[in-house]
């Protein structure tokens, strides 16, 4: 057997010959090749739900991707369900997936077209997802999420700043037909929740300082209406 240098890296060696050499998801592996700095920006907005949602029993995810980053969370409560309108990520979280890190389910759904998603869970977040939704059809997405939604659960929306698409990418922005500022977010939010708390996020830190110097933010909201 093979052992390196330093025989407390060796584990590396046996967790590759047990489980093999993990394959990066479709949407993380362009980041890694384009903008590798990207994914840690990515990995911490999964943080910051895994530590407001941590020990929850059944948790949401809308408009997954390709689920790469969703095992932040996975890691923090008891069972994470994956939802996406698109079967070629669902597909390829199916390919990746291993017996440890095993989601509670993978959907395929459209809250556009088919409504609220079976089910009632503690919490439910989407990030990098109602950005791409057109104001008209903003009340009947976020409407269909909190339907799914328990009586005391939490819900949190991340999305970059509609002050951020200044600077970003035309690959960042694809898409993007409805960035918001932080308080035009609280306010959207609190059509459905009793409490939103906003907070802001630069690169990976996530703070309360002035919104309109942030790059991203969060509404983390409870107390449904």
């Amino acid at each position: 057997m093979q052992e390196t240098q330093e025989k407390q890296y060796t584990v590396s060696l046996e967790y590759r010959d047990a489980h093999g050499q993990e394959q990066l998801g479709l949407m993380i592996n362009q980041s890694w090749f384009d903008d590798p700095r990207r994914i840690t920006f990515t990995f911490s907005r999964y943080k910051f739900v895994s530590k407001m949602f941590e020990g929850m029993d059944n948790v949401l995810e809308v408009g997954c991707g390709d689920g790469f980053a969703s095992r932040v969370v996975l890691q923090s409560v008891k069972n994470l369900t994956l939802s996406d309108f698109d079967k070629i990520f669902l597909d390829d979280i199916r390919k990746r997936e291993l017996p440890r890190w095993k989601f509670k389910d993978l959907i395929q759904h459209d809250l556009l077209k088919d409504g609220p998603i079976s089910g009632m869970y503690d919490g439910i977040y989407s990030l990098d997802v109602l950005e791409h939704i057109q104001p008209s059809d903003e009340y009947t997405f976020l409407k269909n999420m909190c339907g799914s939604l328990t009586e005391h659960g939490s819900m949190i929306v991340g999305m970059p700043t509609i002050e951020s698409q200044l600077y970003a990418s035309p690959l960042s922005k694809a898409g993007h037909v409805n960035c918001q500022s932080l308080p035009q977010l609280k306010t959207t939010m609190q059509q459905f929740f009793h409490n939103v708390f906003m907070f802001s996020m630069n690169d990976e830190v996530v703070h309360t300082g002035y919104h309109k110097m942030s790059h991203y933010i969060f509404a983390l909201c409870t107390g449904k209406k």
